[in-house]
């Protein structure tokens, strides 16, 4: 009832132009939190639920000891409520500090010192999807260096109360922010998500050169509607997806839940048929046993 898996398209080849950051040759493999917990902050109440430091060091624990990170699963990706509903008084974002007492420093070499990485999560708007702090265009340098601070290794970058204009300059800036850090961070963007997915709205070729992966449609929900969906989405859209995909670049239909959600019976019926039908490379735990 715990583990949830990226869920990520590609293609063997392709012209587009990656980010120069070295990272994410092949795509990313891990845990995230989202579709299982949500934005659960009731830690006095549901202690082994809640969006906390000890659920992500227990799933951690998961990846390592059950012989996941050997697999390939090396992420550990907090998504929205970590943060403190305030910033600190040098007006960086902070983590709230009853349900993250080690803080994000402090959490990210529990995962270094398992051979895996720790993703973070902001939002480009004033705040983010579930009300916390976001990160607006004058905010980006800095939340961008203090990830790096953090020693953080994934990024995904949202785009909740924020418009087209300052999506298409704000998603760009983090990208040359992340990298001005010094610090390998991959970069998973959800601007397509925001503007419908295709052009001309959408511009694959920059997509390439900005982020290391991005969410092309909506969330995925525990029901089969959404994931036929999605399914439907991206085998009706290939001839766009398919050639943006490559080494360092990738489009990412959302993540796979394991093994509680009801949807997960649907996955493995048609995940090894949809990568055929897509001319692309599906990563998810079917893979493993396929």
């Amino acid at each position: 009832p715990w583990l949830f898996l990226f869920v990520l398209t590609s293609v063997l080849s392709g012209t587009s132009v990656a980010l120069d950051n070295g990272l994410m040759r092949t795509p990313p493999m891990g845990w995230l939190a989202w579709e299982r917990f949500r934005c659960d902050i009731d830690c006095d109440n549901d202690p082994k639920n809640c969006i906390s430091e000890k659920l992500f060091t227990d799933m951690a624990d998961r990846l390592a000891e059950d012989g996941w990170r050997e697999l390939g699963y090396v992420y550990v990706n907090i998504d929205d409520c970590w943060s403190s509903m305030e910033r600190d008084q040098q007006g960086r974002l902070q983590a709230d500090p009853k349900r993250f007492p080690m803080g994000i420093h402090n959490l990210s070499h529990y995962m270094h010192a398992r051979g895996l990485k720790l993703g973070i999560y902001g939002d480009m708007g004033s705040h983010t999807c579930g009300g916390y702090p976001g990160t607006p265009l004058d905010k980006i340098e800095l939340d961008a260096q203090t990830f790096a601070d953090w020693e953080v290794d994934m990024f995904k970058y949202d785009g909740c109360y924020s418009n087209a204009s300052e999506q298409e300059k704000g998603y760009p800036l983090m990208s040359k922010a992340l990298n001005a850090t010094g610090r390998p961070i991959g970069y998973s963007c959800s601007w397509p998500a925001y503007q419908g997915g295709l052009p001309p709205k959408v511009n694959y070729t920059q997509l390439g050169e900005i982020c290391n992966l991005w969410r092309n449609y909506g969330d995925i929900q525990d029901s089969w509607g959404s994931v036929l969906s999605i399914v439907d989405w991206f085998f009706d859209n290939q001839d766009v997806l398919a050639p943006a995909a490559g080494p360092g670049r990738w489009n990412d239909p959302d993540m796979v839940g394991l093994p509680d959600i009801k949807a997960v019976t649907y996955w493995f019926l048609t995940g090894f048929k949809l990568s055929c039908w897509t001319s692309s490379h599906v990563f998810w735990w079917f893979c493993v046993f396929s």
